[in-house]
C-alpha cells in the first residue's frame, strides 16, 4: 500500500478550502480538475477522465460515469470517493475486481434533502409558484391552497434521508406511512409511523416522497397505473433519482389532473437526454416545483460532504479503511 499515489484529483464543483487543507494535512497532493469548456463532469468521456486523473491515487467526484473502461484506464487509482450518497453511475463490480475502493459521503446531505422535501410539499400545497406568477401578471387574487398539517404522508424508502424527513414531519402532526425494507422496529415507536404495503401507501397518502435507490426493481416504480390509484389531491415528491418515476406518465397525470402537483429535483432525462422535452414540459407546469438535482447543494451540506469525501480518500491512501458506513465496494479485500 506504500506505493499508492497520494495525488487526489477533484472533478466536482464547490470543493471548499477547509476540505482541501485537510487533504494537504494528510500529505495529499490536491488538484482541482479544469474541465473542458461547456463540458460537465457527467459528460466527460473515458479518455478525458484518463487525462484529468493521470497519476492520481484518489478521485473525488460527483456525477461522472465511472465505468469498467474508465477504471481500467486508471490503474494507479485506489479510491473513487463520491461526494454524495448515490452510486449507480459507478461500476462497483468492476471496482471489486480491479482492487479499487468506492465510497459515498454517508450522512452528509440528509438534512439538506429532507429540508428540500418539506419546502416542496409546502410550496405545492400553498400554490406559491402559481401565486407569484399571478402577481407578476398584476393579478392579486388569492389562490386557496392546502396545508401539510395533519395530512397523511407516505415515505417510500427509509434510509438516512427518509428518517431525517420523518423527524421534520413530526412537527406537522401528520400520519406517516412507510414502505421500506430498511424499516427497523424501533422506528415505529420513535417516529410514530405505520408500516404499510405499497398499495396502501399510494392510495391513502396526501403527500408521497421517494427515498429509494434506483435499481432494476425500483425503475418506474411510479407509473401510469400508480398515478390513477393516487388521490386526485395527492402531491408527488422525488428528490432521490430520476427513473424511479416514469416522467412521461407523470406529465400526463399532472396534465389530466389525476394528482395535484409534484416536486422534482431529479429527472429521467439526466440519464436519457432523449427525454429532455418531457422534463421541459414538466417544469413548465404551474403545479410543479423543480430544481436541477440540487437537494444536497447547500453551503452546509457541501461542507459536510466535502469533508467526508476527503476523509475517505485520505484514510485509503494512507493504507487504512474509510469509515465503514461510507464504503460500498472494497476491491482490496475482495482480491485477498
Amino acid at each position: 500500500m506504500n506505493s499508492i499515489s497520494k495525488k487526489v484529483v477533484i472533478t466536482q464543483k464547490f470543493f471548499d478550502d477547509e476540505a482541501i487543507a485537510f487533504l494537504k494535512s494528510r500529505d495529499c497532493e490536491v488538484e482541482i480538475a479544469q474541465l473542458p469548456e461547456n463540458v460537465t463532469e457527467a459528460q466527460l468521456s473515458p479518455l478525458q477522465i484518463q487525462q484529468l486523473l493521470k497519476g492520481a491515487g484518489g478521485w473525488i467526484l460527483g456525477h461522472a460515469k465511472v465505468t469498467r473502461e474508465v477504471q481500467s484506464l486508471l490503474p494507479e487509482l485506489a479510491i473513487i470517493s463520491r461526494r454524495g450518497v448515490g452510486y449507480e453511475k459507478v461500476d462497483t463490480t468492476a471496482a471489486n475486481e480491479l482492487g479499487k475502493v468506492v465510497t459515498i459521503a454517508a450522512g452528509g446531505n440528509d438534512a439538506s434533502v429532507a429540508d428540500q422535501v418539506i419546502g416542496m410539499m409546502i410550496s405545492i400545497g400553498r400554490r406559491l409558484r402559481e401565486a407569484q406568477e399571478a402577481m407578476n401578471n398584476n393579478s392579486w387574487n388569492i389562490l386557496v391552497g392546502t396545508e401539510l398539517y395533519q395530512k397523511t404522508v407516505g415515505i417510500v424508502g427509509f434510509g438516512r434521508i427518509g428518517r431525517s424527513l420523518a423527524k421534520r414531519l413530526k412537527g406537522f402532526d401528520v400520519e406517516i406511512l412507510v414502505n421500506s425494507p430498511l424499516l427497523e422496529p424501533d422506528d415505529i415507536a420513535e417516529f410514530g409511523l405505520k408500516e404499510v404495503d405499497f398499495d396502501t401507501l399510494i392510495e391513502r397518502s396526501d403527500y408521497i416522497s421517494i427515498h429509494a435507490p434506483l435499481i432494476a426493481e425500483t425503475k418506474h416504480l411510479f407509473n401510469a397505473n400508480v398515478f390513477t390509484r393516487m388521490k386526485s389531491t395527492a402531491v408527488m415528491i422525488n428528490t432521490a433519482r430520476g427513473g424511479l418515476i416514469n416522467d412521461t406518465d407523470l406529465l400526463q397525470a399532472l396534465q389530466q389532473k389525476q394528482i395535484l402537483g409534484a416536486g422534482l429535483d431529479v429527472f429521467e432525462s439526466e440519464g436519457d437526454p432523449s427525454l429532455k422535452p418531457v422534463t421541459d414540459a414538466l417544469i413548465a407546469l404551474p403545479n410543479v416545483i423543480a430544481a436541477p438535482h440540487a437537494g444536497a447543494s447547500t453551503h452546509e451540506a457541501l461542507k459536510r460532504t466535502n469533508m467526508i469525501a476527503a476523509i475517505c480518500v485520505a484514510d485509503v491512501l494512507d493504507g487504512g479503511d474509510a469509515p465503514a458506513q461510507c464504503v460500498v465496494a472494497d476491491g482490496r479485500k475482495t482480491n485477498i
